[in-house]
């Protein structure tokens, strides 16, 4: 095995955890919440491409807002459908919520800025009959 080749099947450890730009406890971690399962070799944990690839999906998963749960929900869908129709479905209906969600945050975001804005205008305007 040679670490340094980007061709090679398995990879160490610290290798990985800059290959994805996370720490080694964030991998030590996803392993011991059974979402990866790197191989030991004399102790040492060794990853597989298939160990990388579902961190990749881990990892996105995780920018997009989705829980553990979820996450392991969509790795066990790919895993018991090959033909990956199942977790497509599933994929898609939590990505409509998700989107609903963040939608509807965005609508409460820009009200509570717009009343923000207008008390910074009548603070700002207080202020400035003030100083008159």
């Amino acid at each position: 095995m040679d670490d340094h080749d980007p061709g090679a099947t398995h990879k160490g450890i610290q290798e990985v955890a800059e290959m994805l730009g996370v720490t080694q406890r964030t991998l030590r971690f996803y392993e011991d919440n059974g979402l990866i399962s790197p191989q030991r070799v004399s102790g040492t944990r060794i990853y597989s491409r298939r160990d990388v690839g579902r961190m990749q999906l881990i990892l996105r998963g995780k920018r997009l807002g989705f829980s553990i749960r979820e996450i392991r929900e969509f790795l066990d869908l790919y895993d018991s459908d090959p033909a990956q129709h199942g977790q497509m479905d599933h994929l898609l209906s939590r990505v409509r919520e998700k989107i609903s969600d963040l939608q509807a945050q965005q609508v409460a975001l820009e009200k509570t800025i717009a009343e923000l804005l207008q008390i910074e205008a009548e603070a700002a305007e207080q202020l400035a009959k003030g100083e008159d």
